[in-house]
């Protein structure tokens, strides 16, 4: 075999191994999701990473990739999120807070306002979205943007694009503690096990603006929870929706580190990330006004 023979050959074995990796058991094309875990506001610990040391919520989602046939790419600089780099992924994945178009407190570079926008617009058109935990403390409502009433966490349908395609925007939390969480479909994937509900330890938001077509998944039972956060009707803490074309799946958990290892969260987020990119199905019908009939009312003002 002479050198060109041999050259070509290589390239024939490369090109089999990439398209190995392009695809997976069953012959379904691989799925890559860009997770982003930049922090312009507060960085949760989970999220944290250093030189060869990445994140818990990175190693996380890398295991389950693997067990579960997608990819993933994480980053923390908001450069990522170029048109023509959206184009690569089926599904973005965000533990993220602030506004993302400022460097903020971690430093790393921030997403463009075009790149924001490229990438609602992508959601919309059928990019999958999974957030978690602060996604919903990520392009927060301007405390100054009002909507006529005298209540400054409530803005009506000025909210962020963003809030507008996750679903839903953080009042603020309380302490962490022990929180019922009421499950209110057991067809979704990743919910079968969770029979009627559970109890978790977690760091819980207290959320508003929630879109009106969510298919609420858990309910966060307010009673006996301490703080003023909570004085409120049981309102929606996981849920999935249709935005446009795409499809969003968001849960509040994940402050805390030990809840990144509990199988009944991990379940589940397999399961909001195989729907997200479309792996499975599910009837993902509004139920909002059912599964959470105070949705709308809010804790008393500090």
């Amino acid at each position: 075999m002479n050198r060109r023979e041999m050259l070509a050959r290589c390239r024939r074995l490369a090109l089999g191994w990439v398209g190995l990796r392009g695809w997976r058991s069953g012959g379904k094309p691989l799925r890559h999701i860009l997770l982003f875990t930049k922090s312009s506001g507060c960085e949760h610990a989970v999220v944290k990473s250093g030189p060869n040391h990445p994140s818990l919520v990175e190693r996380t989602l890398n295991n389950l990739g693997e067990r579960h046939g997608f990819a993933v790419t994480s980053t923390k600089d908001g450069r990522a999120f170029a048109r023509d780099q959206i184009a690569r992924y089926d599904a973005f994945f965000f533990y993220t807070t602030g506004d993302l178009t400022q460097t903020g407190e971690d430093g790393n570079p921030p997403m463009s306002v075009e790149g924001k926008s490229a990438l609602l617009a992508a959601i919309y058109d059928g990019k999958g979205f999974i957030g978690v935990h602060s996604a919903t403390d990520t392009f927060p409502t301007p405390a100054g943007l009002m909507d006529g009433s005298s209540r400054p966490d409530s803005h009506g349908e000025k909210v962020d694009p963003y809030v507008a395609m996750i679903g839903g925007e953080i009042i603020r939390h309380g302490e962490e503690q022990t929180a019922h969480l009421i499950a209110t479909d057991h067809k979704f994937p990743g919910m079968e096990k969770l029979g009627a509900g559970f109890d978790l330890v977690d760091e819980w938001y207290s959320l508003k603006h929630f879109a009106s077509n969510l298919h609420v998944l858990l309910v966060l039972d307010t009673r006996g929870l301490r703080g003023r956060e909570y004085r409120r009707a049981p309102y929606p803490s996981t849920w999935a929706r249709r935005h446009g074309k795409g499809r969003v799946f968001y849960s509040s958990m994940g402050h805390r580190k030990d809840v990144w290892t509990a199988p009944l969260f991990l379940d589940l987020l397999r399961g909001g990330i195989a729907w997200t990119i479309g792996d499975v199905d599910a009837d993902v019908a509004p139920n909002l006004k059912q599964a959470a009939p105070g949705y709308a009312e809010l804790p008393p003002l500090p």
